[in-house]
């Protein structure tokens, strides 16, 4: 046997990367070695495996591209300018922040954008980001800069909208926080900001110094009477960028397409500098997948693309309304109706769950598995590990979003109309009957 690498190679970091959405599976696939059947998986935000179908006429422009011999090459470093340029223009007949084409970056999806957005920033610079919070955000602050990941907190009780006065309390008295993340509209929360808050937000931003970052991959997906406000509507002089992608909207999560827009680049000399280094480090990438950019100028300037949107806002409007009259009538959880993204998160109330509660596992060496796990676990985890082993069904828990609350975070995706009615009701049946345990 050898004497092993004589050096360390394992980042100070990488203990902060924590993906609970996908860390459950590993879970439910063990289980389902022993015998579990897991019937209902409500972990992951991919619309295509629960059931959607893209539009035929959007599958016939990616075919149609497929034989374009230009859909083979490398793309610009920061992607296909023709689809750059469209974007730009998108952009600036919405009003505010101008943009030009070099504003735009491609990345293979924003997955990519988020780790290189957050590996780009010098390790001291914070960015303070909202809680519960989307793992792929948390865990790269996080990691970049080695410590827990800042945040402030969304609340529950008022349609998930931050917490103003504890935002910027934070932000004065920790002069390490350069920038705030927005999640708009939210994962897992379903919040859309209203314009007083986002407004709100930047006055924050441009009194203190700050950035601003916002996630906007579901800004086509609002429903419930929300009206989506985008960043580069109100941030003004401010420093800004925002994350979209067609991974959601189209929907085509395995195109692997996002792009950043960035607001007031020469505003100020740090953060163009910062926003130069990303495009640097493109470059030694090279450049992003160009055939799914290529789609975008195509489909999104389709007479059909606005009542393809139309559509899929009203069908998650229709199942969220849907979720809401089952899993309301239960007794000890709290649910902020969702007005974007596809998501809902279930709270539980305060001193509801403890550790005796527990669900029947009718499988001795499932049980015994998971009575090994429940030792100094977060109680909402507890619950989805029983829910899982019991009933075959996987969530989220809560505290997986970066959160010191318990509940669980379930998805609207899924096409069956009898399949998701039924997972409504067996979620709510297995929440009673394990907080009456």
């Amino acid at each position: 046997m050898g004497r092993g690498i004589r050096y360390s190679i394992v980042s100070p970091s990488a203990g902060q990367f924590k993906y609970e959405i996908r860390e459950i599976v590993i879970l439910g696939n063990k289980l389902q070695k022993m015998g579990l059947d897991i019937t209902t998986w409500e972990n992951i935000g991919d619309p295509i495996e629960k059931g959607e179908k893209l539009p035929q006429w959007i599958k016939d422009v990616v075919v149609d591209l497929a034989k374009d011999d230009d859909s083979y090459k490398y793309s610009a470093t920061q992607g296909d300018l023709y689809t750059r340029n469209f974007l730009v223009d998108l952009n600036n007949k919405r009003g505010g922040a101008k943009l030009d084409a070099e504003d735009i970056i491609f990345f293979n999806g924003l997955g990519d954008a988020v780790a290189r957005l957050f590996g780009s920033m010098k390790r001291e610079a914070r960015v303070i980001g909202p809680s519960p919070a989307y793992p792929t955000h948390s865990s790269a602050e996080a990691a970049h800069s080695g410590y827990s990941h800042v945040t402030y907190n969304l609340l529950y009780d008022n349609d998930w909208m931050p917490d103003l006065v504890e935002l910027e309390n934070k932000v004065k008295y920790n002069d390490t926080i350069a920038g705030i993340l927005v999640i708009n509209p939210g994962n897992p929360t379903g919040t859309v900001l209203s314009r007083d808050v986002l407004v709100g937000i930047v006055d924050i931003a441009r009194r203190y110094g700050l950035m601003v970052i916002a996630d906007e991959i579901y800004a086509n997906i609002t429903y419930n009477g929300a009206e989506m406000t985008f960043l580069s509507e109100v941030i003004e002089e401010v420093p800004g960028i925002s994350l979209k992608g067609i991974s959601k909207e189209f929907p085509w999560p395995g195109g692997r397409s996002g792009w950043i827009e960035v607001y007031n680049r020469h505003a100020d000399k740090s953060f163009e500098e910062y926003i130069t280094s990303i495009i640097n480090a493109k470059m030694l990438e090279v450049c992003s997948t160009s055939l799914p950019q290529m789609t975008i100028p195509i489909v999104m300037s389709d007479e059909r693309y606005p009542a393809h949107l139309d559509k899929r806002r009203k069908i998650f409007e229709a199942r969220t309304n849907e979720a809401l009259d089952i899993l309301r009538q239960i007794k000890g959880v709290t649910i902020a109706r969702p007005r974007g993204a596809f998501y809902m998160t279930v709270v539980f109330d305060p001193g509801v769950l403890n550790s005796s509660q527990s669900l029947p596992i009718e499988n001795p060496e499932i049980k015994e598995y998971i009575e090994s796990l429940l030792p100094g676990l977060e109680p909402d985890k507890r619950f989805a590990y029983f829910l899982l082993a019991s009933k075959g069904i996987c969530v989220v828990p809560l505290t997986g979003f970066y959160s010191n609350m318990f509940g669980f975070r379930i998805t609207m995706l899924e096409c069956n109309d009898n399949k998701r009615i039924n997972t409504w009701h067996r979620i709510a049946d297995a929440v009673k009957e394990y907080l009456n345990s």
